[in-house]
C-alpha cells in the first residue's frame, strides 16, 4: 500500500526522531536519537569512525531496510508522518529523500540517460529535455557537459561525476537530499565546488550530509550533530548524539567536553 508523503501538515522541521533506537540483530548500534532536522537547511553529523553517523541518515530514506538484520523503535517523522508506519512506500520515500554517495556512482550511461533514468522509471510526462538542462544547472554541471550529454557518465572527472550524481538526485524533484561523505573520494577544488552547490541547493531543499571534515563542517551547515560512541564490556561499540545546536556553537562554544575536544582535534 502506497501513501502519499506529502499528505501531511508543513512544519519547519522536515524529520523529527523520537527516541530511536537502531539494531542489527540484537546488537544496539545507536541508541536515543533525538533531532530536528529544519528545513531549507544544511544539517551536518560529525563524529568518529563507527558511531552511527552513516546509519542514522541511511534511516532517513530507509535504505537500511535493505539490511535483513536491521531493525529499529522509536519513531522517525518526516513533516509529522512516521517514515516507518505500515501503510509507508519505502519506494516513495526514496523519491522525495535523495541520496549521494561517498563514491561518485554515476550509472554506466551517458550524461544524459543518468539524468533522465529516474523520471522515466517514474513515468515523467513532461520535457524531458528541459529537465535533464534544468537539473544538470542545479547540480552545477550544464556548462561542463552541455555540448558532450551522449558521452558516458563514468568518462568524466570525479568531482563532474560527483556532480552529476546529485543533478540525478535532483531530477527526480525530491524534497530532501542526503550525502554520505560526499567529498571524500574529491580533491579540494572539487570538494570546494560540491559546498558552494550545497549552498545553492538549500534554497530550494533540506541537506543532510555526513562528513568526517571539521572544516567542512563548519563551513557549509547550518546544524551539526556530534555523534560519540561507547564500547561496552564485550567491546561492541554503540553510538549515540553527545551534542546537537547550531554549527557556530558546536565549533565556538561547545556544551560538553567530549564535543569540545573533538571538534578541537584532541580525539576522534
Amino acid at each position: 500500500m502506497t501513501s502519499d508523503l506529502h499528505n501531511s501538515v508543513q512544519t519547519e522541521n522536515v524529520f523529527s526522531t523520537e527516541n530511536v533506537n537502531i539494531y542489527y540483530g540484537d546488537f544496539l548500534a545507536v541508541r536515543d536519537v533525538n533531532l530536528n532536522v529544519p528545513k531549507n537547511a544544511i544539517t551536518a553529523f560529525i563524529g568518529p569512525s563507527g558511531c552511527g553517523k552513516s546509519t542514522v541518515l541511511r534511516c532517513f530514506n530507509r535504505l537500511n531496510d535493505l539490511i535483513k538484520s536491521f531493525h529499529l523503535d522509536g519513531k522517525i517523522l518526516y513533516h509529522g508522518q512516521d517514515l516507518y508506519a505500515p501503510n509507508i512506500d519505502a519506494v516513495e520515500v526514496r523519491r522525495q529523500i535523495g541520496m549521494v554517495f561517498q563514491q561518485p556512482n554515476p550509472f554506466p550511461k551517458t550524461i544524459y540517460d543518468n539524468v533522465a533514468f529516474g523520471p522515466r522509471l517514474l513515468g515523467y510526462k513532461g520535457d524531458m529535455d528541459e529537465l535533464v538542462e534544468r537539473s544538470l544547472k542545479r547540480g552545477a554541471l550544464w556548462d561542463d557537459v552541455k555540448d558532450k550529454l551522449k558521452a558516458m557518465g563514468t568518462d568524466i572527472s570525479g568531482g563532474q561525476q560527483q556532480r552529476l550524481c546529485i543533478a540525478r538526485a535532483i531530477a527526480v524533484q525530491p524534497e530532501v537530499i542526503l550525502m554520505d561523505e560526499p567529498c571524500a573520494a574529491l580533491d579540494p577544488i572539487s570538494t570546494l565546488k560540491i559546498e558552494d552547490l550545497m549552498q545553492e541547493l538549500k534554497e530550494d531543499y533540506t541537506l543532510v550530509i555526513v562528513t568526517h571534515n571539521m572544516q567542512q563542517a563548519s563551513r557549509a551547515s547550518d546544524y551539526t550533530a556530534f555523534f560519540n560512541v561507547q564500547a561496552n564490556e564485550k567491546g561492541q561499540r554503540t553510538g549515540f548524539i553527545e551534542e546537537y545546536d547550531r554549527t557556530e556553537s558546536i565549533f565556538q562554544s561547545p556544551k560538553k567536553k567530549a564535543t569540545q575536544e573533538y571538534v578541537s582535534g584532541r580525539f576522534g
